[in-house]
């Protein structure tokens, strides 16, 4: 999470107002201002870390330097987070929070204190961590950025309105701007003074006629016609209509009593007519309009002042009001309710109920058909139109039909809400997930109609600044839309320029960093469930540091993650300006690029998990390469990840897809040979994702196993038939509770708990699996509920976790830990590392194979039971690979790993590769989209996507083996790629 430090939200943390508490409570933001605790020296030179035991720290001292670029390194796995975010970070919270009174704590959740003896040094923190951006349909680079709320404020305070039936320039007038214009352009004249009411809708107006006379008025205009207000007066009620009152008839002069009476007058006309009145000249009949807020001159159209929530479509004063501010919305589609209108009703042409059955909706369809006198055995498309309507759209009709044979009359009556009516209802009303996915397979995305996809209301479209309105900008490119914003001094009066230059200021810097780091082609109203991994980390860092401040702590968890090295550069060098106005900078990262401009590496190891958890090495990247260290190995070039001496010829048959054109990508064409490993490469926001992960899995996924994700557009796929199922392996965590761990996720531990059964002692008491399950009552401690831990409440200060003192932490009752096998109990499995287990169970091939696949890919380390919630990024997206590796393959299968060099050291990648390489030796086809290149140079067949991102991406810029593409001169990952080939 994104966490921030500020120090006016700490005016009101003392503050015993629930209110205000919980508003902090709710911040999205968290808030660290650690300036304000006693620990803070400012003449430190160094964060002092004493007595550090988090996870699997091993009780270590170490100093980082302030205000310097400190990288921490390591293998996955071996305490690199524990350290930066677990220890350093979860002090500096802690702290922030120990400022706040006992009542506010109750209300922010305490936080517990981490293991560490002593932190000295501390500056403020903030903390970005591997985190995927909200997936709401409202959040857009503009608002994560706060560039968007920036540009609201402008809008308000600097825009000019016009007038959407004329465009006319808007304008408002104080009471007595409007008499002496009234005094003036009258003069001598006779007026009628109205107060206008109903502006251009239906009805009859019985209602408001009564209303209007019993406030003591006469006379209304109606449709240009001023007339009497009489008892039971009413309009046409399906004609359009415009009504004023008439409130008062007068001729201008200068006399003092007249001028008292204009001003009595215009008050009255204001009150009425909600701010805007009309002065009717009684010789010529023109009329002209005077409003205390915006107003067009000739129409009389009005529009409130505006306020930042005008131009918010978050807000309901600024949403479009038909698609409420999601720009596009879902429509029916009535060729998917009936895909072919030659078969009848009896045979399916509605696709949502399929063949006639003995229902409730087919007795409704049949009782439609006497009405319009049709049969349900005839085609659809012969149905009389007003039928069809009835069926798809509903109504209500009473009919008669007399018996011919019996000679009787019998009377129908039809209530039928109509097939696409239920289906939109379902759409927005269901709560079941499964029934609006149903729902939304009859219906079509389309573009808001009313909005034509900009969100907001016509009127807040209107306010424009030289010659644009907001929603306008929005659609700009960051690059373009950085040039307006530079220039834009020149199109503004003197006023403009005064209240506007602050908020200027600040929106130009918040463009320039998002240019800094290469996201020049994104667009402010770029939806942010539609970003690249890299991209969202990159906007993020431009949330945060674009702000600037100084002397702060700044620890960033892997910000190269979905960069390509080109962008990479970029990153590096914004981290670096960072550093050099004065704050510290603490990244856990693996990149060689970033290790290399680093002030100061700290590596800790020697290996993972239990074996890891030390300082084995410390200093600047020089000396880190003296040090005999995996990382030094790698970095001096003494281990490498080898080159193949020959790239797989594959097994001659192709995937092939045509015509692809979601997002950015240009109408195009890919060929990926099987029995091979592909790699997909290109800048950020190229189109590699929307290739692989939203059109071709899904394509697959729905091909092989009835997926249910729609893909992006394409018009063809062939060679479905050369393999015979996809996995993906993407980077979402195994489980989100600690409740599940590796054994359950991989399936292992359902077959150790089917083996406890089996033992003769366990039979004998009529065990079952479940018995040896933590998740179900039976065999687990009910005290802990399973859960090893019991949770002490302490009111005003942070939960504490205990173990359960029934159990002694063990997760099962006495009776269930009494059945053993090979001496160890259920529980004392559970705490085995994977390399003891796949010994243990070294006779029993079903759980062996599944645990040797974990051991495998590196993860021999970590212990069967240990909670999901503790693992790495790498460490799960590991183990969903050796789950997916250890289920029997067929030599057939296409699998598609989304960076999986996430958060893996040099050497964890080299253990992954083989087994990777193992996979399409045995006829197996892998894709890999990936910027890492070691990963890029032992792949047997690249796409690289292109040329830039955004706009400029979305186009195959090369193919072929990693020698062919370092040929082409217009590829960024030619130009990276040939250094390492050679």
């Amino acid at each position: 999470m994104i966490y921030f430090a500020k120090a006016k939200h700490l005016v009101s943390a003392y503050n015993n107002n629930k209110s205000e508490i919980n508003l902090h409570k709710n911040l999205t933001t968290k808030i660290v201002p650690l300036h304000f605790c006693k620990f803070m020296s400012h003449s430190n030179e160094f964060i002092e870390v004493k007595g550090a035991r988090a996870h699997n720290l091993k009780n270590i001292d170490v100093s980082i330097p302030r205000e310097k670029l400190v990288v921490i390194t390591g293998l996955s796995g071996s305490g690199k987070s524990s350290l930066a975010f677990d220890t350093i970070y979860a002090e500096g919270q802690r702290r922030y929070i120990e400022t706040f009174s006992a009542y506010a704590r109750q209300f922010l959740g305490g936080l517990e204190r981490p293991d560490v003896d002593k932190i000295d040094g501390l500056s403020p923190v903030i903390a970005i961590e591997q985190k995927t951006t909200s997936k709401s349909p409202r959040s857009t680079v503009g608002t994560i950025t706060e560039i968007y709320d920036f540009m609201r404020l402008l809008f308000a305070r600097a825009s000019d309105a016009y007038s959407y039936n004329t465009g006319d320039k808007m304008i408002s007038y104080s009471d007595e701007q409007i008499k002496a214009l009234i005094l003036k352009d009258f003069k001598g004249q006779r007026i009628n003074i109205l107060s206008p009411v109903v502006r251009s809708r239906k009805g009859h107006y019985r209602e408001l006629f009564e209303q209007i006379a019993k406030q003591g008025f006469v006379k209304v205009r109606t449709d240009g016609e001023i007339r009497d207000i009489v008892k039971g007066m009413k309009l046409d009620r399906y004609k359009t209509h415009d009504i004023e009152i008439v409130i008062d008839r007068l001729v201008i002069d200068d006399s003092v009593d007249n001028d008292k009476r204009l001003t009595e007058t215009i008050n009255t006309a204001m009150y009425h007519g909600d701010d805007v009145l009309m002065v009717i000249d009684q010789d010529t009949k023109e009329a002209r309009y005077f409003s205390r807020s915006l107003m067009c001159p000739t129409s009389g159209i009005s529009y409130p002042n505006p306020e930042p929530n005008n131009f918010s479509f978050n807000s309901p004063k600024g949403a479009c009001s038909h698609c409420n501010g999601i720009g596009d919305l879902y429509q029916i589609n009535e060729s998917k309710i009936i895909p072919d209108d030659s078969l009848s009703i009896k045979a399916g042409a509605l696709a949502p109920h399929g063949p006639e059955k003995n229902s409730w909706i087919f007795k409704q369809f049949e009782t439609i058909a006497q009405r319009f006198n049709f049969k349900l055995s005839d085609p659809y498309k012969s149905i009389p139109e007003e039928a069809k309507q009835m069926i798809l759209y509903g109504g209500n009709d009473k009919f008669s039909v007399e018996s011919k044979t019996l000679g009787v009359t019998r009377d129908y009556k039809i209530d039928f809400e109509g097939v696409a009516n239920f289906i939109e209802n379902q759409y927005k009303t269901a709560e079941s997930t499964s029934l609006k996915r149903w729902a939304k397979d009859f219906m079509d995305k389309v573009k808001c109609p009313v909005c034509k996809g900009s969100r907001l209301k016509k009127e807040s479209l209107y306010f424009k600044i030289n010659k644009k309105n907001i929603a306008e900008l929005a659609e700009t490119d960051i690059v373009e839309l950085a040039d307006w914003f530079n220039n834009l001094h020149k199109h503004l009066s003197k006023k403009q320029l005064i209240i506007a230059e602050e908020i200027i200021k600040e929106i130009k810097s918040r463009l320039q960093f998002l240019l800094d780091v290469g996201l020049d082609y994104l667009a402010l109203n770029r939806s942010s469930k539609s970003l690249s991994g890299g991209e969202a980390q990159r906007i993020r860092l431009a949330t945060q540091i674009g702000s600037q401040l100084v002397g702060v702590l700044y620890i960033l968890d892997e910000p190269s993650i979905g960069l390509h090295q080109r962008d990479n550069e970029k990153l590096i060098n914004s981290l670096v300006s960072l550093r050099d106005i004065g704050n510290s900078v603490i990244v856990v990262e693996h990149d060689k690029d970033m290790i290399e401009r680093a002030d100061y590496v700290i590596d800790i190891g020697p290996k993972a998990g239990k074996h890891g958890g030390d300082i084995i090495s410390l200093g600047n990247p020089e000396e880190l390469k003296s040090h005999n260290t995996l990382t030094a190995d790698y970095l001096n070039g003494n281990k490498a990840i080898e080159i193949p001496n020959s790239r797989r010829a594959g097994n001659g048959n192709f995937l092939e897809l045509k015509g692809c054109t979601g997002n950015n990508l240009k109408n195009i064409s890919v060929k990926f040979p099987l029995g091979k490993m592909i790699g997909v490469t290109g800048v950020s926001g190229s189109g590699k994702s929307t290739l692989i992960n939203e059109t071709l899995y899904p394509i697959l996924n729905a091909h092989y196993f009835n997926g249910v994700k729609i893909p992006m557009p394409y018009k063809s796929i062939k060679g479905l038939e050369h393999i015979d199922k996809v996995i993906d392996i993407n980077q979402s965590p195994i489980g989100r509770t600690p409740r599940s761990n590796p054994a359950t996720y991989t399936g292992t531990f359902s077959e150790i708990r089917s083996l406890f059964a089996k033992i003769p002692e366990a039979m004998i008491r009529g065990y079952k699996p479940g018995r040896f399950s933590f998740n179900v009552k039976g065999g687990r401690c009910e005290t802990c509920q399973g859960g090893g831990l019991r949770v002490i409440e302490m009111n005003f200060l942070p939960d504490v976790y205990v173990e359960c003192e029934t159990c002694q932490g063990k997760r099962f009752n006495r009776e269930t830990l009494e059945i053993r096998y090979k001496g160890k109990s259920i529980s004392d499995v559970l705490n085995m590392t994977i390399n003891e287990a796949v010994n243990f169970f070294e006779h029993i091939p079903k759980i062996h194979k599944k645990l040797k696949t974990i051991k495998d890919v590196g993860l021999g380390y970590i212990t069967l039971g240990q909670q999901s919630t503790t693992l790495s990024g790498g460490e799960a997206q590991r183990i969903k690979l050796a789950t997916e590796l250890s289920k029997r393959d067929t030599g057939n299968t296409f699998y598609i790993l989304d960076e999986p060099t996430t958060g893996l050291h040099f050497e964890d990648i080299r253990v992954l590769m083989i087994v990777l390489n193992k996979l399409v030796d045995k006829g197996n086809t892998v894709l890999i989209i990936e910027h890492n290149l070691d990963v890029i140079k032992t792949v047997d067949y690249i796409i690289d996507i292109g040329y830039e991102g955004g706009k400029g991406g979305g186009q195959i810029v090369a193919k072929g083996t990693p020698e062919d593409i370092i040929n082409h001169k217009k590829s960024y990952t030619a130009k990276f790629l040939k250094k390492e080939l050679n």
